[in-house]
Formats: structure tokens, sequence, C-alpha cells
């Protein structure tokens, strides 16, 4: 298990990460979000030592990480962090040198994951020659050739079509239900919500949401009810605890202060004609993430 506690780190008189406390379990993708300049990436960087805390504990398995254990970590960055001039091996064997892996380990290793990821004959091409996508592709295999018990992936997604985001969905999946653990952070919102059960998200360098993902949803309270059918917005609208009416295509989407005012929604689309839909859905990850900091958090 991670065990993040109390974790601060200042820069001069600026906080950083602020009291910054959370765990990942073995086989969970754990959700640490925030916009640019919140404190993921210090967070980080200390989880895996190339920063100093200025205050609290970071643990793997109850022990210090330190150069004992970072062999058992993996790191996709956000930035681009592979050495173009060199080829897909030279690149694989590299990283996997200084995992602790031998020669035999990282050839046969990176032969399955080029293979897992349709890329096997970009093995002796350099780095550069290959297009984002291919090069995304190639530093997730760096990041997870030594099979990290611990994975962190900033932005995994990047630069990739839909195609290869479900491959890479499909390989963090298959990592957390053999036991490792992956702190996940991403802009799209939707991705979190498939993944992560439980999550942190960042303002300013401490926590303003923290938790299991369903129950935030169900403390945020606020609603939304999706309707179909001929209805009358304006009677709707004067119902005590209707926030919104949006258009969603043939739709009406109608934000609701609580699940108390369902009801009376209700009530009144029923009196309407050819109502072929009416579901109340849990706020999306989105809204609660803008109402509690104050800004989207999608590109």
């Amino acid at each position: 298990m991670l065990k993040v506690e109390n974790v601060t780190k200042y820069y001069g008189d600026l906080a950083a990460v602020d009291n910054l406390s959370f765990t990942v379990k073995p086989g969970e993708i754990f959700g640490l979000l925030g916009v640019n300049g919140a404190g993921k990436t210090t967070t980080f960087r200390m989880i895996i030592g190339l920063l100093d805390m200025t205050k609290g504990k970071i643990t793997l398995d109850d022990k210090p990480i330190d150069y004992s254990v970072t062999d058992t970590i993996g790191f996709l960055t956000e930035e681009r962090s592979l050495l173009t001039k060199m080829t897909v091996k030279e690149q694989a064997h590299y990283y996997g040198i200084l995992k602790g892996m031998n020669e035999k380990q990282i050839e046969e290793r990176l032969d399955y994951l080029l293979d897992k990821f349709g890329i096997s004959s970009y093995k002796d091409r350099k780095i550069k020659e290959l297009s984002k996508g291919n090069q995304q592709k190639i530093q997730f295999i760096t990041a997870i050739l030594n099979n990290p018990r611990l994975l962190i992936c900033d932005e995994p997604f990047s630069g990739l079509d839909p195609f290869n985001v479900e491959l890479f969905k499909q390989e963090l999946t298959e990592m957390a239900s053999n036991g490792s653990m992956i702190i996940f952070s991403t802009h799209r919102m939707e991705h979190v919500e498939l993944f992560c059960k439980e999550l942190v998200v960042l303002k300013d360098g401490h926590a303003v949401i923290s938790g299991n993902l369903a129950e935030i949803k169900k403390q945020y309270r606020k609603k939304n009810i999706l309707v179909k059918g001929d209805i009358d917005l304006d009677k709707i609208k004067e119902i005590e605890g209707v926030l919104e009416i949006n258009p969603k295509g043939d739709e009406y989407e109608i934000k609701i202060a609580d699940e108390s005012v369902e009801q009376k929604v209700f009530k009144e689309v029923s009196n309407g004609k050819d109502i072929t839909k009416f579901a109340a859905i849990e706020p999306s990850l989105n809204e609660i993430f803008i109402a509690k900091v104050g800004e989207t958090y999608d590109n």
C-alpha cells in the first residue's frame, strides 16, 4: 500500500502541497486531479523521491521510498521524456537497466509489449521517426517495462486516437487486476469516472475533494434529470429547487438542487404529452470539479 501522510512541500513561502493525505491500495486505480499549478506534479515527484518533503511521510508497503524500492515504480510523465536519437530497443534497454532488469528480461518484456501494442516493426526505428501517438506508446511501454508495483500515469492518453486509448485502458485495468497500484491523472473526466473509485482533487496544494467517488456524488446532492417529450418549460422553471434547464439534442437536462425536487418535476412532466424518457442521473465529476474548484478541467 502507498501511504501519503500529512505531506507538505514549501518553495520559499509558497505551499505547493499543503497537508495532503491519501492511500492507494494494491489493485486500485486512484485519481489525483487538479488544474495546472494545483500541486499534482510536486506530489508525484515527492512520491518517487525526486523532491524532499518539507513535512509529512510517504511510504510504500510501510517502507520509505528510496533507491531500495524505486525499481518497483513506473512513472509516465506528461512531458515527452524520450531520447529521440535512440532506437526503440536502445531506449527500452536504457530504462530497463536503470530499473535493475537484465538484458534477457528487457528483451522478452519489450517484445511482448511491442506486440501487444501492435508496433513490433518499430523496434529498431529511432524515436524521432515515430508519430506522436507511437512515441506515446513507447513512453508508456518504458514506464511499465519493469512491471511496476506502483505506476504513476500523468496524462497517459495524450496524443492517442480512440483505438489506442482503449489499448492503454485495457493494459491499466489488467495491471490493476494483477495487484499494481496506479495513480492516474488526466484532464478527461470520463476516464476518471470509468477507472477510479477513489480520488483526490487538489486546489492550491490542498485537497478540496477527497474520498470515494460514489460517496462524493451523493454528498454533492445536486442531480440532473433527462426528459424527452412535450413539456411545459415555463412551469418546470417555476418549481422550487429547479436550478437550470438545458436542451440536449432532442432531450432536456433539468438540473435540480437535490433528490427531493425529483418528484415535483416528475409530477409536472407527467402532465405532458408523449413523454418517452424521464431519468434522474448523478452529476458528472466535471460538474462537481467546477463547483469545488471554480474552473473547468476539460481540455
